[in-house]
């Protein structure tokens, strides 16, 4: 089901998304940052490409922005929505919830929620519930099958409407937190990327909210009275993993307050030539004389820890 509604304008300066947006001081700070941070996300990773036809993800594209009834999908449709309003953001938004067939999930929210302010959407009914309950093995969570399976259904929505890419609201602690499972439990340097291209090739899989800690999706989502959806009604939670790594991640912050963002900022320095990875760096081709022989000339010494 596709809901084509345009927003207008007649409501005054700002989409129907922000009705009723508190008009304190410290609510307009959050709005403010988590709009910036999210265009600057968009800006720095090329979100928008640069140069590209709209089948390509540049100008004129048509995203499909995927939206659970959680505090981060909306806090990135409102970031999304009001870049575009502003003329900062030159991408159509079709908005899409997947109704997995979840016990108990509340199938007429957001279908109300989206028709009421005018948001251009698209609902769509698949039981996979039933299919991962059938074949993950009784006492293992559901997660990972069950995003396998949601993600195909979204790949095929993105095509049928046209859109060049799917985006995603995962934040940055989900970022650190997917970074720091694979360095315990993967062996390896890796985590979500704010965009790459699907295993076919045709579609983007953007995350805007790259740079947006959780602290503000849960702050802006609560302040704006959004219908948030529980992320637990089929039962089952994300991996014991998860949960240990944000545990040591919150004990880590509530003994040194900022640590979460310095440990973010380090994904976006990486400095190949001080990893152990000759896949990335070429230490069998590095020789005293050689070009780039010495260290950086910014490498400073590593701050002790608190």
């Amino acid at each position: 089901m596709t809901d084509e509604a345009t927003p207008t304008a007649d409501d005054g300066e700002i989409h129907a998304l922000f009705a009723g947006a508190p008009q304190t001081t410290e609510f307009r700070k959050l709005r403010k940052r988590v709009v910036r941070q999210t265009r600057e996300a968009i800006e720095n990773y090329g979100m928008v490409v640069p140069g590209g036809t709209a089948d390509q993800g540049g100008r004129g594209a048509r995203w499909l922005v995927c939206l659970s009834g959680g505090k981060d999908s909306y806090t990135l449709l409102a970031a999304l929505t009001e870049l575009q309003w502003r003329g900062l953001l030159p991408v159509e938004i079709l908005v899409c919830n997947l109704d997995q067939g979840q016990p108990g999930f509340p199938a007429t929210v957001l279908p109300e929620f989206l028709s009421e302010r005018r948001v251009p959407h698209r609902i769509e009914y698949q039981d996979t519930y039933s299919v991962v309950t059938d074949k993950v093995p009784e006492g293992r969570t559901y997660c990972a099958l069950c995003s396998r399976l949601r993600r195909g259904h979204l790949y095929r929505i993105a095509r049928e409407e046209g859109c060049s890419a799917v985006v995603l609201g995962h934040h940055r602690d989900d970022i650190l937190e997917t970074f720091f499972m694979n360095l315990f439990h993967g062996g390896r340097l890796a985590t979500m990327p704010p965009k790459l291209v699907n295993d076919e090739g045709d579609l983007l899989v953007l995350r805007p909210l790259a740079h947006v800690a959780e602290a503000d999706c849960d702050r802006f989502a609560r302040a704006m009275s959004y219908p948030i959806i529980p992320c637990d009604l089929c039962g089952s939670q994300d991996g014991l993993q998860r949960q240990q790594v944000k545990a040591i991640l919150d004990q880590w912050e509530a003994n040194s307050p900022g640590r979460r963002q310095v440990m973010f900022r380090a994904l976006m320095n990486a400095r190949p030539s001080h990893l152990l990875d000759p896949k990335l760096f070429d230490f069998a081709g590095l020789a005293a004389g050689s070009e780039g022989a010495a260290a950086p000339a910014d490498f400073g010494e590593i701050p002790a820890l608190r």
